[in-house]
């Protein structure tokens, strides 16, 4: 494994193996307490910017990793007439498969659903989708967007509720992690994320450093990998590249961190 195991910050669970954190973070591979783990989104992108990085590491250790992601992200432009929902939809796959191509992830599944429309899918239905999957895949570790969404976004929200809904449904295996961020991201990059709004649909989440479950920081080649993962995504990220310039968008999101849910 390329990522040094002093970079990653992993808390275990107590030794009466009823799922609670340590509050000391004990620093391991994630190859030894993530196991095979399943991420689910809401659209494409999501993935890259919150957990491209850990599941580069991952996929280094062999470990299995698989992605879900609940819509094509059809909405996601500001030019509709340049790239109408079908165009975009097409350029959002493609960018996904190689965004996970370049982080080793070759198993991925669309739950199809409309982008914009997550909240109007009957609760049960969604939740449903998602619980095959965890049938199938039989994840040791889920993340996942918390319930505040991370954005906020309606969708995240959304794919949250469905997401811890399917894990109770499916027997509470292993562990759902939410994406979170800690108090020196929003000290380091608190200016910048309200001046391209960032936040615009609600308040964002912060965790102390003491009750993360994961928190990766990486810097050099792997580094530039998961950067790499989220210039695939160019329909989305060239824009916010030229706003913020090269060097402040490489060095932005180069932490990942995730809580336990309650």
């Amino acid at each position: 494994m390329s990522v040094p195991a002093s970079a990653i910050s992993v808390a275990t669970t107590d030794p009466a193996g009823q799922g609670r954190p340590y509050k000391g973070a004990m620093t391991l591979t994630p190859t030894g307490d993530l196991g095979t783990v399943l991420g689910l989104w809401a659209h494409p992108d999501d993935e890259a910017y919150l957990s491209a990085g850990l599941m580069g590491a991952l996929r280094d250790a062999g470990r299995r990793v698989v992605v879900a992601t609940a819509t094509y992200g059809e909405l996601g432009t500001p030019d509709p007439l340049r790239f109408p929902p079908d165009k975009l939809a097409a350029i959002r796959r493609d960018e996904l498969h190689t965004s996970l191509t370049l982080v080793g992830v070759h198993e991925h599944h669309w739950l199809g659903y409309a982008d914009g429309s997550c909240a109007d899918i009957p609760p049960a239905d969604g939740a449903d989708s998602v619980a095959k999957l965890i049938s199938e895949i039989q994840p040791d570790t889920i993340l996942t967007f918390g319930p505040e969404g991370m954005t906020g976004h309606p969708d995240h929200r959304t794919v949250s509720a469905w997401t811890r809904a399917a894990w109770l449904a499916t027997g509470a295996r292993g562990r759902l992690l939410y994406a979170t961020l800690t108090p020196a991201f929003h000290d380091r990059w608190g200016a910048l994320n309200d001046r391209i709004g960032l936040w615009s649909y609600g308040n964002p989440p912060v965790t102390p450093d003491e009750d993360l479950a994961v928190r990766v920081t990486f810097t050099g080649a792997e580094l530039d990998r998961k950067i790499a993962a989220l210039r695939s995504h160019a329909s989305q990220v060239d824009g916010l590249v030229a706003e913020v310039g090269e060097e402040t968008f490489h060095r932005w999101w180069s932490t990942e961190a995730f809580v336990p849910s309650n």
